[in-house]
């Protein structure tokens, strides 16, 4: 049996057993505090205080703006029927993928852990428009130890320094983005840009790049074509699930991206 076949099998019976455990992760996450009430705006119209009392012509109201739908609870994401297997079979499947590409390598444990993080945080990002930060804060600590644990059987110390340059370039990116217009991008994503840069700088200068590009080309294409046929808001739809599947991606064919853009 070849490293691939091995690897993809393995990865492929963690993520069935750990995707199980998805909706458990789900239903744990603290919900976020409730944001207070808008205070009511004063009276800007200064003419106001002079109207004549007799004038009865009342002034045009404005439209009031849609109420915004409530946040869906994450108990009641967790408690969605079927949601066991089918995250289950979704973190199977990205554990086969990523398994058959680094094949029976070190890099598989934190590979490993990020499979089904990445499953539930995509369905929370896709069901609530929020990535929450109890969930990926810890998963920089993970990672970062893991990746250490990867790298000292065979003393991969570059790989390391990758790693730190990948949080650095992948972070830095969102971060720039998220400055120049906040509006398009939230917080959420950039945090998770960190997390996803230190595995795929540690894989390569190839994922890297290849998996920042493929998050944004295919969060592009996918979420357009998705507004188009009205499943998301054109203005507001989950760039966390585009993000994994560009880092997938970054994983799977960076390595050969980056040979056939330079030529090697």
């Amino acid at each position: 049996m070849s490293s691939s076949l091995a690897a993809a099998l393995l990865m492929a019976v963690l993520g069935a057993v750990t995707g199980w455990f998805v909706p458990v992760l789900v239903r744990a996450i603290p919900e976020p505090d409730p944001e207070p009430d808008p205070e009511p705006e004063p009276d800007q119209d200064p003419s106001a205080h002079h109207r004549d009392e007799t004038d009865t012509t009342a002034p045009p109201e404005e439209p009031a703006p849609a109420p915004e739908a409530p946040k869906e609870l994450y108990a009641d994401i967790a408690a969605l029927p079927g949601l066991a297997w089918r995250c289950a079979v979704a973190t199977a499947v990205v554990g086969a993928v990523l398994g058959w590409s680094v094949g029976l390598a070190t890099p598989l444990l934190f590979l490993a852990y990020l499979a089904p993080v990445g499953v539930a945080l995509s369905l929370v990002d896709w069901r609530t428009r929020l990535l929450p930060t109890k969930v990926i804060a810890p998963s920089y600590a993970v990672v970062v130890v893991l990746a250490v644990a990867a790298a000292v059987p065979g003393r991969d110390w570059d790989d390391l320094r990758r790693a730190a340059l990948g949080w650095l370039v992948a972070g830095g990116t969102f971060v720039l983005m998220w400055l120049v217009y906040p509006r398009g991008m939230g917080y959420g994503d950039v945090r998770l840009s960190g997390v996803l840069g230190i595995a795929l700088g540690y894989l390569g200068w190839g994922p890297l790049l290849v998996g920042i590009y493929a998050g944004f080309l295919v969060g592009g294409l996918g979420g357009g074509l998705l507004s188009v046929l009205r499943v998301v808001e054109r203005r507001s739809y989950p760039f966390g699930p585009f993000m994994f599947v560009g880092a997938v991606i970054g994983v799977v064919w960076g390595e050969t991206v980056a040979r056939a853009y330079l030529g090697g």
